[in-house]
């Protein structure tokens, strides 16, 4: 019996040692592709893995499309380059369910991704990063590219950044001139549920953090429905914010217009829906807050037009925020398959216009990189005629900067979720 547990005891050790050793590993081959040129990474990958099998998966489905760009890229190389998953390898979770599917991938005995394109980034910091289960890699041409947007981009590392926006039916006579006009009572304006798309829940977080607080600051008081009602609400929610801790000097404005925007808020299940109905003569004066390229794809008929709408942050005149950011971030497993083909991949679909073009084709979807991007200034150009400006998109510094886009921070999402989550789930549930 001791001689069997002895056994069974180097047996665990010698599996630890190696799964030590393949994470390291891992490490160390993001360290030496981190110093290549693409052309350099597309080499390695070439010789990682010719006729080996190649799995990822990714909350967008896109990326399926860009494998086999890639293929064609590495055949240039090796014209006879095969890769077992150019067609299947991509795979798409459900119901959020990416985080798991990776933990059991990466804690199991057998390990099947290579890498993820993964969106929530309080998830992604608390159960990816915070424990290394997922591991960064910045592609040297990425950071040396002119007028690369490193903050916020770089840790973890963005394959782009993707907009949300305030749009209103114009089709009646009311107005949103000030983000504060679609918390005022009476109003509820269309959103996914905070719980049916965790993106939207860390826009709620990040109204908290103090830049962001400021600017609901500054637009409440130019707002012309200011009351002594809300001067209350604004006053006692100092109360609720020493609970949660938030200390920001501004934290209450913040939080009071979240308190404010979930109980107004109607809940739909998808974004699509919700610009099927703004666009619409019928939804006179409706409001929401949805994906800015839902537009691309609106049917112009007698009924239905984009014209029908209003991008709030493009009226001169609007002030506050006019929507929020999230990203879709590129990252390793510690137990990568195929490191320096994850490596080479994430070099091209965040440094060339070809990789990142099943994104950059479509308005409201921002790389990192310049070159990387596709001119959508213009998208609602119609035989050279200005038919649909609200479509014509004003890019990524534009949304930034004037747009006033509330942007996901994972580390701050991170650090408030744990009291803001409950908090925000009790005022939603009491509707």
């Amino acid at each position: 019996m001791k001689k069997f547990v002895s056994v069974l005891l180097v047996l665990a050790l010698a599996l630890s040692v190696f799964s030590f050793a393949s994470a390291e590993t891992v490490e160390e081959i993001i360290a030496q592709a981190q110093e290549m040129t693409l052309e350099e990474l597309f080499q390695k990958a070439v010789e990682e893995s010719n006729g080996k099998r190649f799995d990822a998966v990714g909350n967008s489905s896109r990326g399926k499309s860009v494998l086999p760009l890639f293929v064609a890229e590495l055949q240039k190389i090796d014209p006879n380059y095969v890769l077992d998953g150019a067609d299947d390898g991509w795979q798409q979770p459900k119901e959020n369910k990416i985080f798991d599917q990776l933990t059991k991938d990466i804690e199991g005995s057998n390990h099947t991704f290579a890498m993820t394109l993964i969106q929530d980034g309080n998830q992604i910091q608390s159960k990816m990063l915070d424990t290394g289960l997922l591991l960064n890699f910045v592609p040297k041409e990425w950071r040396e590219a002119e007028g690369v947007a490193k903050e916020n981009n770089e840790t973890p590392l963005a394959l782009q950044t993707l907009n949300k926006v305030f749009m209103f039916n114009n089709t009646g006579s009311k107005t949103f001139k000030n983000m504060w006009d679609f918390v005022r009572e009476g109003e509820h304006p269309l959103f996914m549920g905070v719980n049916s798309e965790l993106v939207g829940k860390n826009f709620l977080y990040m109204m908290t953090n103090e830049k962001y607080a400021t600017w609901a600051k500054e637009a409440y008081e130019v707002w012309d429905g200011k009351s002594e009602v809300y001067d209350e609400l604004i006053e006692d929610i100092k109360a609720d914010c020493e609970d949660l801790g938030l200390t920001g000097e501004n934290a209450n404005y913040g939080l009071a217009w979240v308190y404010l925007w979930c109980e107004a808020y109607k809940e739909e299940t998808d974004d699509g829906p919700i610009c099927t109905t703004l666009v619409t003569k019928s939804a006179v004066d409706q409001a929401g807050l949805l994906v800015y390229s839902k537009l691309r794809s609106v049917e112009e008929t007698d009924e239905s037009s984009v014209n029908n709408i209003t991008v709030a942050a493009y009226q001169d005149d609007y002030v506050g925020i006019g929507g929020y950011a999230y990203k879709h971030y590129l990252m390793l497993t510690k137990t990568s398959t195929l490191p320096w083909t994850s490596c080479a991949l994430i070099a091209y679909m965040t440094t060339t216009e070809a990789g990142f073009h099943a994104w950059g084709k479509d308005m409201g979807g921002y790389a990192p990189v310049p070159a990387c991007m596709t001119d959508h200034s213009k998208d609602g150009y119609v035989d050279g005629v200005d038919t649909y400006p609200a479509k014509n998109d004003r890019g990524y510094d534009w949304w930034l900067n004037e747009g006033k886009l509330v942007v996901e921070d994972p580390a701050y999402c991170a650090q408030v979720s744990g009291m803001m989550g409950p908090y925000i789930d009790g005022i939603v549930n009491a509707k």
